[in-house]
């Protein structure tokens, strides 16, 4: 019990930075082309509080982890009118770009982070623990949120490259995509997924932050 706390307090900061990141990307994007829908609701911010869901952030994730060691959980999406967007088809896949994007740039950034602590001997458990923890959340969201599935980030980067009947079609499957993530969870076939665009992320951080490894060392 002991160890599943101090775990949930290693957490806890990069998890919050990671959602608070990813939502914020969303509302800045959407008004960058056209939507000030998230903006006017005031989650263009880096207020962790505007962003956290109770129920999917914080008690669904800590239940979950005490009783199983799996963490699952979400963020209040942030509200986007496609139809204000300039180019609507075209800009919805930025705007859903601009989350998990914003994520692989938090992972790059708890790597310097991580290169910090070595570089001026901090060799203190728990900010190298926290660190990691938030290179492998930053990594993991990224991953998750581009799964090419409706409602999350990727499934609306892929109805905006469909042909538009096709891409109606697809956009109807939205209201059960929740319910097939459950299941695709459930069975662990996700992973098939995630594990391979978690480890595409990692090579990609790892060769942005190369040289300044080099001018550390």
């Amino acid at each position: 019990m002991v160890e599943n706390f101090r775990n949930i307090l290693v957490f806890a900061l990069p998890v919050l930075f990671a959602i608070t990141l990813h939502e914020a990307a969303h509302a800045y994007a959407a008004r960058r082309l056209g939507d000030n829908t998230a903006y006017a609701q005031g989650r263009m911010t880096l207020n962790p509080l505007v962003h956290i869901d109770l129920l999917g952030t914080i008690i669904i994730p800590i239940v979950l982890y005490m009783t199983s060691g799996f963490v699952f959980g979400y963020a209040k999406p942030v509200p986007v009118q496609f139809g204000n967007l300039r180019n609507p088809k075209r800009d919805m896949a930025w705007v859903a770009l601009a989350g998990p994007a914003a994520n692989l740039l938090m992972a790059f950034l708890w790597v310097v982070f991580s290169m910090l602590l070595v570089a001026f001997n901090i060799d203190e458990e728990f900010p190298n623990k926290m660190a990691r923890a938030g290179l492998v959340t930053n990594l993991l969201i990224f991953a998750f949120n581009l799964f090419p599935l409706p409602p999350l980030d990727g499934g609306r980067v892929l109805t905006s490259m469909l042909p538009n009947r096709i891409a109606y079609q697809f956009a109807r499957i939205e209201p059960y995509g929740f319910f097939i993530l459950l299941a695709l969870l459930y069975f662990n076939l996700l992973a098939f997924w995630v594990q391979p665009v978690m480890w595409l992320g990692a090579q990609a951080v790892e060769l942005i932050t190369t040289p300044l490894a080099w001018l550390l060392t």
